[in-house]
Formats: C-alpha cells, sequence, structure tokens
C-alpha cells in the first residue's frame, strides 16, 4: 500500500500515545530547542497475546497491509515471550515495528482464564470491525485484576490495561543534530529531571552487537478502571544508536539481551 496509508497508521499510533506519555512531548520540544525540529522514529513496539485474532501472526498480516514484512524473531525465556520485527518493503525510512506476544500456556491456569477472557472479547469484536491499531478490543479491567496480573507477569498487566497500543516510540540517535550519541542524549535527559530505566545499566548493547538503547521509565498516569482511577505506569521513550555491520550497513535488526531489559521500562513503581 501507499506511503500516505503507513504514515496514517503511524500518525494515529503518535497521538494515541501523546495523550499518555507526558514526557514524550516534553523531550520533543528539548531536542527541538537544541535544533532537532524533526525527530526519526527509529521503531514502535506492541504487546500482545498469542492466541486468538490478535496475536503476533493475526498482527502482522495486518501489517502487511501497509507494507511491512516480518525481518526477524526473538525469544524472551524468562519473561515467556516470542517477538518478531517488521520492516517497510519499500520505504527504508519507515520505522520498524517490534510486536511481541505472551505465551499463555506458560503461565499459571489462573491468568490464561482471565486472560483468554479478553481474547474472547478481542476475538467477537475484531469479527464484527477488525483488526485495528490502536484499539483496546475488551472493556476496562478492574484494579484488582491489573494487579492480580501483576504479580505474575507485568507484561500481561500492563496488555490487559492498556491493548494493542504503542508501549513505546523511539528516537533515532543517528538521526539527531544536538546530540552526537546516545551517552550525550542520556546525561542530557538526565540533567533535564527525566527517569532513565536503569536494568541491566543505562545503556543496553554496545558497539559490538551494533546497537545501543537506552530508555525513560513510563509515565505514571491516573488510569480509568472498571471502578475508578489509578496511578499506573504508561508508556515510555527509547533511544537507538545503531552501528555498521561488516557490510558497512546500519544493523536494523534487535538485541533480545538489550530488549529484555527495555521491557522493563513499565515495571510497577
Amino acid at each position: 500500500m501507499s506511503t500516505q496509508n503507513h504514515n496514517a497508521l503511524f500518525d494515529a499510533l503518535w497521538n494515541d500515545y501523546l495523550a499518555i506519555t507526558p514526557d514524550a512531548k516534553a523531550i520533543h520540544e528539548e531536542f527541538k530547542a537544541l535544533g532537532d525540529d524533526t525527530i526519526i522514529n527509529d521503531h514502535i513496539a506492541l504487546r500482545t497475546f498469542n492466541e486468538g485474532a490478535m496475536n503476533l501472526e493475526n498482527i502482522g498480516k495486518h501489517l502487511e497491509q501497509f507494507g511491512y514484512e516480518a525481518a526477524g524473531e526473538y525469544h524472551f525465556e524468562e519473561k515467556k515471550l516470542y517477538a518478531k520485527h517488521f520492516q517497510h518493503k519499500t520505504d527504508e525510512d519507515a520505522p520498524k515495528i517490534f510486536v511481541s506476544e505472551l505465551l499463555l500456556e506458560e503461565f499459571s491456569a489462573e491468568l490464561q482464564m482471565f486472560c483468554r477472557g479478553l481474547i474472547a472479547e478481542a476475538n467477537w469484536n475484531i469479527r464484527q470491525n477488525g483488526l485495528s491499531l490502536p484499539s483496546r478490543p475488551w472493556g476496562k479491567v478492574t484494579r484488582e485484576a491489573y494487579e492480580r496480573l501483576l504479580e505474575e507477569s507485568e507484561y500481561a498487566a500492563w496488555l490487559a490495561a492498556f491493548g494493542l497500543r504503542a508501549n513505546h516510540f523511539t528516537v533515532s540517535v543517528n538521526k539527531l543534530k544536538g546530540m552526537k550519541n546516545i551517552e550525550a542524549v542520556n546525561e542530557f535527559l538526565k540533567v533535564k529531571g527525566f527517569e532513565l530505566n536503569t536494568s541491566g545499566g543505562e545503556i543496553k548493547g554496545n558497539e559490538e552487537v551494533c546497537l545501543k538503547q537506552s530508555s525513560t521509565m513510563a509515565n505514571i498516569v491516573d488510569w480509568e478502571f472498571n471502578g475508578g482511577k489509578h496511578p499506573i505506569r504508561t508508556c515510555f521513550y527509547e533511544f537507538a544508536e545503531r552501528f555498521p555491520m561488516e557490510n558497512g550497513e546500519l544493523y536494523q535488526g534487535f538485541v533480545a539481551a538489550s530488549a529484555d531489559k527495555i521491557f522493563e521500562s513499565t515495571n510497577a513503581a
């Protein structure tokens, strides 16, 4: 499909993300003050379940409509996740899309039962209206259900609360004019008072794996549950600096060990 279509998809995801991620807008303003009027997005990430109409396979088929194809796969044994990243077939500047899914069968019967209830609701809604991004194809969960899920899987709790929306956007450090590297970005953000994810170190990865990543901790926002509002972590902003491979081209994939720590940017306060 045309460039216009995938740009419209990202516009919808970006506006939805900004509404619950005030840090992202504030960081944009800080970078603009340094001369970066246009911030290039390296990638976004989506979370989902491995069953039903919104599993990774079906999201992949949905993304094909926008010109995307699968370009790499990743396993996260500790967090019980499987993931793929997707790249646009013709637009090299289009952001990559990292989609992960929770391996439900590896969790408790209680978690499986609750999440399959959400999936059943999603299946019905998607049959009626089709798969759409961003969306939460089920009703609001209770705070109690969220906190019970949180005990077993932060990922599952976040997904139950927020659904299919961009978990993060990512600044391409390579394309910044006002910052020379990710180390400078991190120091700048700390001076400005933003909280960084320090799990595994502020910087995940290195030049040897051709990718360095860092991220803020997700904003804490009053979120509407079934029964009232409660402050929880929403979404975060990531920063990625890519390095050339042996063939001279910038590495375009991801590093599972680093991504594993980036997932923890939404860990409860």
